[in-house]
């Protein structure tokens, strides 16, 4: 039984192997939705040890050590680095199956050339040593995204985000383009008692006055509008736990927009006409400024309402969902359509069983000229492990050209969670190993290698419009 890290990790076939180490493994990353921090990026601080670097903002380790009946106190509280390592390292071996298991694997043996797995017999030692080599390396949050040739990250920022480190890195050489994400939701989610608060602020940063839903559209494109100035970006960010679509008439929306800010209680049927009118509006704002519209869909925030309380949003307390339909999305798709206005679109729906059918969504609306014009994006968030990943392929490859996908991204908080495009790489390339293998394709490795390269790195490059020399 081998008992350290396998460089063959998910390649099970002679194919796979070889398309993963000709044409994968040794392309650089574009990781096109993280949520790293600007100011830890701008800073570049040294990390204090592995502890840091695992556990350190990571709501998937957080939840494992939970199940495990960790005591808080070692997951998010006021515990040094340390301990939390320790007491994560005690759970490591017990995550047989588990993408997490893989993960550290991964990370320990890209950042410190570590192939021996974690366990509460050498916790101690795997620690000193990982924490000289930070030392010795001077590992900081730049040095890793070097480390890993990632060329362009985008960041993840609220449209009243001055974006001051952005600016201070754009005044930089650097090897990491950092770019940022346009995130409107907080002027979405009117039911929510700080929406009048929150508009206030928004109105302050655009300077303009929102006493309208008009207005207010006009601030976000205004705040849109200096998000591209500023970082050049192309990516917008929705997330759309619940929708259900609602028509409406513009003087609807202007009344319910009115109630809202004066924080009067809202129909259910208010509230899906609202989220309707502001998703179809951005998705015009994201037209007509060459933005891509990215749809995150089908969360279930804060179903543990008391650890939310005790521990605070996004501290993995949250779970995936089905309230958005395909239905309703659609119909997002179908009015923009009709407009003239559909922008690019990548779908990424949480629920990973009815990825077939957001496939053939997905397909029914590309339209002439543009190239793969509305796709499903990477598998997302609990979909990020070798059998979503696999899952995905098969339902893209069956009802959507798996060649145009624009492949993986990290999602994360973490600054080595890299080895993440690595892992999409490795089940991509056995996928397609093993179709050679069954005689399911035989068009020459020349034609795959290209399309793994696309995958990998062209597709996403072109999508967005990065512009990324490899």
């Amino acid at each position: 039984m081998k008992t350290t890290f396998n460089e063959e990790l998910f390649l099970t076939n002679e194919t796979g192997r070889q398309l993963y180490h000709t044409y994968a493994e040794k392309l650089p990353i574009i990781d096109y939705h993280c949520h790293l921090q600007p100011k830890e990026i701008a800073e570049n601080k040294e990390f204090e040890d592995l502890g840091e670097l695992w556990l350190s903002g990571d709501h998937y380790k957080w939840r494992a050590m939970r199940t495990f009946g960790i005591e808080e106190r070692l997951i998010t509280g006021d515990a040094d680095y340390h301990e939390k390592f320790l007491a994560f390292a005690s759970i490591l071996p017990k995550l047989i199956g588990n993408p997490i298991y893989i993960w550290c694997a991964l990370e320990l043996k890209r950042y410190f050339e570590i192939d021996d797995p974690v366990s509460e017999k050498n916790a101690e030692e795997i620690y000193q040593k990982t924490k000289a080599l930070i030392r010795e390396k001077h590992i900081t949050r730049r040095w890793c995204m070097e480390h890993s040739d990632v060329r362009l990250v985008s960041t993840t920022e609220d449209p009243i985000d001055p974006l001051s480190w952005h600016k201070q890195m754009n005044s930089e050489t650097m090897y990491t383009r950092v770019i940022t994400a346009f995130r409107p939701d907080k002027a979405m989610f009117l039911e929510l008692p700080s929406f009048d608060e929150y508009l206030k602020k928004l109105a302050e940063a655009a300077e303009v006055k929102i006493n309208s839903f008009s207005e207010l559209l006009s601030a976000l494109e205004k705040r849109l509008k200096y998000f591209k100035e500023v970082t050049g970006t192309t990516v917008s960010d929705d997330g759309i736990p619940h929708f259900t679509w609602a028509d409406y008439t513009m003087e609807e929306i202007e009344q319910i927009f009115q109630k809202a800010r004066r924080n009067e209680k809202l129909t259910a049927l208010e509230e899906d006409q609202y989220r309707s009118a502001f998703l179809y509006e951005m998705g015009r704002i994201y037209h007509r400024n060459g933005y891509v519209m990215q749809l995150h869909i089908g969360t279930y925030l804060d179903a543990n309402t008391t650890g939310v309380k005790n521990v605070g949003q996004s501290t993995g307390f949250d779970c995936t969902d089905d309230q958005a339909s395909v239905t309703s999305v659609g119909e997002l798709l179908n009015r923009l359509t009709i407009a003239g206005e559909l922008p690019k679109t990548i779908l990424y729906p949480l629920d990973g069983t009815k990825i077939e059918t957001w496939a053939v969504l997905a397909a029914g609306f590309c339209d002439n000229g543009t190239k793969a014009k509305v796709q499903l994006g990477a598998p997302w968030w609990f979909n990020d492990q070798q059998y979503g990943i696999a899952r995905q392929f098969a339902a893209c490859a069956n009802l959507y050209p798996i060649s145009l996908s624009i492949g993986m991204l990290t999602d994360s908080r973490s600054f080595i969670s890299y080895p993440r495009h690595e892992l999409y790489r490795r089940v991509l390339c056995n996928y397609f190993g093993e179709l050679v293998e069954r005689g399911e394709y035989f068009s020459g490795e020349e034609e795959l290698g290209r399309i793994i390269e696309d995958i990998c790195f062209n597709n996403v490059n072109e999508f967005f419009g990065f512009g990324i020399r490899r």
